[in-house]
């Protein structure tokens, strides 16, 4: 019922711009309604409190059943002629933040459907800060239950309270001033009042959603490149330490964090590694387009944010791979950006030289620490749980892709651009993914979402056991 009055705004769009898409969301905001009201109602008036095994089905069915509904509108518009299959993916893929487009003519879209596909990515990563701060350490599976610092949340009970929602509001309060801030900063460099908003919405949430299909690329403006590096920066780093920055007033919060000082060094080593081999194969033959288009595309592409500016996809091999793997890494935990998070790759990494010290020294007691901090032994398993289950799926769905007749170099770039929630690939999945099978389609569905939810809800939602007991 809620989500239904987020149909609200593009209806109104439509009808400032005397565009026949009214009709769909004015309709699909009514069945959307009504199914909800239909749900509550059968549902009943009964109160109890929600338990860690119901929080896994909760955080499941936010995303895939909002991601059905979202493709309700794009199925009745009439600018759009998509089958269900493109109609689910395009919604999923908005609200999980990936931002692969099976929507090909974005430039001659109706400006309702445009609007609409840059909220439904604003939303959803309005509901990934609280998944990631809020949900996901309650349930023990989260990056976050690493991050310590002075912060209302998460809590540690197995318990939904009243405090998730403090927690919530705070985190909202920075992710609609940072989506304000862009915005204006957008606007200031000359967008359109209506593109600044647009590409607000998807810069915060790290989705990479466009209302032009040369995406960021089709402003031609250094100033809007760079704006839009600073603050997909800043969406790729933990929420709950911006709100410890700037509770305190102290912006050396960020340099005192570890995993924010990991995630900035291999956003500027990227960028830096990736301009010099665009230089010195001539790519670009002046080193000033090199820097500029390097710096963008290493940070959109690692940050998971997925603009272009650039055919990213046609440069150099070697960059292709680069890039697609800064992507494996993602953003901070709490942020909005997908990947594996960089908390669990510090944690990987440090596993693996205590692994080697070991054998150096077999009697030696050898802690894992983050930023000082001693890492309990069942938070590594738990990391060490998630990458295994996270490679698995990749390599079954990479299969599923291949059995599907796609290539190589695009069954893995899309099943890598999915699960991490990046968008653009490689090779055929370069520009869009409009011409994949519907079962293809499907399967990234399945991935987008394996990737936002981080493996562990879906996976512990599809296992027999969790309907047993």
């Amino acid at each position: 019922m809620l989500f239904s009055s987020t149909l609200l705004p593009p209806m109104a769009i439509a009808w400032w711009y005397d565009e026949t898409e009214v009709d769909a969301f004015f309709t699909g905001f009514l069945l959307l309604l009504a199914i909800g009201a239909l749900v509550r109602l059968t549902a009943g008036r009964g109160r109890r409190e929600l338990r860690m095994r119901d929080g896994f089905l909760v955080v499941v069915l936010f995303w895939s059943v909002l991601g059905l509904s979202g493709a309700l509108p794009l199925l009745l518009a009439d600018g759009l002629d998509i089958s269900l299959a493109d109609a689910v993916f395009e919604s999923v893929s908005g609200l999980t933040t990936t931002g692969a487009t099976v929507i090909l003519g974005l430039d001659a879209l109706p400006r309702a459907i445009l609007y609409y596909r840059q909220q439904l990515q604003w939303l959803g990563g309005m509901g990934i800060v609280v998944l990631a701060v809020a949900v996901l350490p309650m349930l023990g599976i989260g990056g976050m239950q690493l991050y310590r610092a002075e912060t209302p949340g998460p809590i540690k009970d197995s318990k939904l309270t009243p405090r998730i929602t403090e927690t919530a509001k705070a985190l909202w309060l920075i992710y609609l001033g940072l989506t304000l801030a862009c915005g204006l900063a957008y606007w200031a460099a000359g967008m359109s009042p209506f593109d600044a908003l647009a590409h607000a919405y998807s810069t915060i949430a790290i989705g990479g959603f466009s209302t032009h299909d040369a995406s960021m690329g089709w402003f031609d403006s250094t100033l809007i490149e760079m704006i839009a590096v600073l603050f997909m920066l800043l969406a790729g780093l933990n929420f709950a330490l911006h709100y410890t920055a700037w509770r305190s007033r102290d912006p050396r919060a960020y340099l005192r964090d570890t995993e924010a000082r990991f995630f900035i060094g291999l956003s500027l080593l990227a960028a830096l590694l990736t301009t010099f081999v665009l230089y010195d194969t001539g790519t670009y033959g002046d080193w000033k387009e090199a820097l500029y288009k390097g710096l963008f595309q290493a940070v959109s592409i690692g940050t998971t944010t997925g603009f272009t500016t650039a055919e990213f996809y046609y440069w150099p091999g070697f960059l292709e791979i680069l890039l697609l793997f800064t992507a494996f890494i993602g953003g901070c935990a709490g942020s909005t950006g997908g990947g594996i998070k960089v908390i669990r790759v510090q944690l990987l990494i440090k596993q693996g030289a205590r692994e080697i010290g070991r054998l150096i020294h077999p009697s030696a007691q050898i802690p894992v620490r983050i930023g000082g901090r001693v890492i309990p032994g069942r938070v590594i398993e738990a990391v060490w749980g998630f990458f295994a289950l996270y490679v698995a799926s990749f390599t079954l769905m990479y299969l599923a892709l291949t059995f599907t007749g796609l290539d190589l170099m695009t069954a893995f770039s899309a099943v890598a651009a999915c699960i991490n929630n990046l968008g653009p690939g490689l090779a055929r999945v370069g520009a869009n993914y409009a011409d994949l099978s519907d079962t293809a389609k499907w399967i990234l569905c399945f991935a987008m979402l394996l990737g936002r939810l981080e493996v562990f809800p879906l996976l512990v939602i599809l296992a027999p056991g969790y309907w047993r007991n």
